[in-house]
């Protein structure tokens, strides 16, 4: 397959129409008896990654697959299955796997039905040129990266992704879109220390190997030989990184109707949970978001407004929970979503007006600056009590000034008390993709300070 396949006009549209065809044939050979619903999903991917350690190449990867996943509900049994067996026997296959799962599965009560025909917006988040580039357009950007670095080793990943999605069901509804998505994301390291570097863009063009790298590079060279620190309470500045991984928390776990309708969500529609600076809303259509104008029921997205000036205003909802809660869907419901529960996933966070990182730290006295949190684990969902570990990269602050590195360290900490009333003293004006701990390209985010932040020890214990 050449580097140009697929992503020329005349390839795309025709693509498009081979994925409706799939679509019409796996509905046409479920039928069209009474009491039976059905949706289909026909995706076409591209993705090509690159791996790179002790400072080299060591793998190339390149994958193309075409999927279909089909839903069906027979009166009111429901069941899914998905293949990448596309020729008829194939889809015959898939359409005998649901129905015979269906009919030993119970009545689903909550079953919302098919999403009606509905207008869907015009969204094209693709970059043609992304969609499936050259291994030697990556390995540039590696190149790019390694070389940042005098005395380290790098080693991490750049990977390029493009999908165009058909959506159709039994009520006649259809939607199409494309996206694309390009990521770097690596470390340096020296022998006691590592640092970490990432961006993601729509377009793989606009990754900067060099910069990415210069900031891991600075960053490990920075830590090494770290020191210990006490346990304690101390003033944080956080990373864009530990921005969109306690996003990321909030909404799966807090903004998400089904947490919410089963008790274990901390949101308080209505109230002022947060910090008066802090704005938090989910936003697929958004020019600087990554993804369709549609959810896995074929509802169109919306921009959703999360967290006004502090006050916690709304609840992300899929057809089976508005359902529940009487109200509609929002367009957020993703695979799975009878057990998972809607999810945003095109985050944003309100910037503040602090040039850079490093203003926010000149207002700290005593305190840290923390560039990614890992292994996040809840502990309590319900106060978003959260345990986890800094790493590549954790610097102790004293009067205003990065003192020293410091070991990685052990918090538990409620991400929505850290966010609460008086805690979010700053941020920072530029806000951009962060690598959050369920993935890159879900959240847009600047840097923060923060009042306090619960150190419970070392990354051993």
């Amino acid at each position: 397959m050449s580097a140009t396949d697929g992503a020329g006009p005349a390839a795309a549209a025709a693509e498009v129409v081979r994925l409706e065809r799939l679509c019409d044939q796996v509905l046409a050979g479920l039928g069209a008896g009474a009491g039976i619903e059905a949706q289909v999903i026909a995706t076409a991917s591209r993705w090509g990654l690159t791996r790179f350690a002790n400072s080299g190449i060591h793998q190339h990867v390149g994958e193309h697959t075409v999927t279909v996943s089909l839903q069906a509900a027979f009166d009111g049994r429901v069941a899914a299955a998905s293949t990448s067996r596309t020729d008829d026997a194939g889809l015959y296959e898939l359409v005998q796997r649901v129905e015979g799962a269906a009919a030993v599965r119970p009545v689903d009560p909550e079953w919302p039905g098919v999403t009606p025909p509905t207008d869907v917006a015009d969204v094209d988040h693709a970059d043609p040129a992304t969609h499936e580039p050259a291994p030697a357009a990556r390995a540039a950007h590696v190149e790019a990266f390694v070389a940042a670095g005098e005395s380290t080793r790098a080693a991490g990943y750049v990977d390029a992704a493009g999908t165009r999605t058909v959506f159709a069901n039994s009520a006649g509804h259809h939607a199409t879109g494309s996206w694309t998505r390009a990521t770097i994301d690596g470390i340096h390291q020296t022998t006691t220390s590592a640092g970490k570097g990432h961006q993601t863009s729509r377009r793989l063009g606009a990754l900067d190997g060099g910069a990415t790298g210069r900031r891991a590079a600075r960053l490990a060279a920075d830590s090494a030989d770290a020191g210990d620190l006490e346990p304690g309470r101390y003033a944080v500045v956080l990373s864009p990184e530990c921005v969109a991984t306690i996003a990321q928390f909030l909404a799966f776990y807090g903004f998400n109707a089904k947490a919410h309708l089963e008790g274990q969500s901390f949101v308080e529609l209505g109230e002022q949970q947060f910090d008066e600076a802090f704005q938090l809303w989910d936003a697929a259509l958004d020019d600087r978001a990554l993804g369709l104008g549609f959810d896995a029921e074929g509802s169109p997205k919306r921009r959703l407004q999360l967290v006004t000036d502090g006050v916690t205003g709304n609840l992300a909802h899929d057809r089976r929970t508005a359902g529940r809660a009487g109200t509609q869907t929002t367009g957020h419901a993703i695979a799975g979503g009878e057990v998972y529960g809607p999810v945003p996933t095109n985050l944003f966070v309100g910037a503040g007006d602090a040039p850079d990182v490093g203003a926010l730290v000149a207002q700290v006295d005593r305190g840290l600056l923390v560039t990614e949190l890992n292994y996040c684990r809840v502990l309590d969902p319900r106060t978003q009590v959260v345990t986890g570990l800094t790493r590549n990269g954790t610097f102790l602050i004293e009067r205003g000034e990065v003192t020293r590195p410091v070991t990685n360290l052990r918090f538990t900490q409620s991400f929505v008390e850290g966010l609460g009333p008086g805690r979010l003293l700053a941020a920072t004006a530029d806000t951009r993709f962060a690598d959050g701990e369920f993935g890159p390209g879900m959240v847009h985010c600047p840097a923060v300070r923060l009042a306090s932040w619960n150190i419970t020890g070392g990354a051993r214990g």
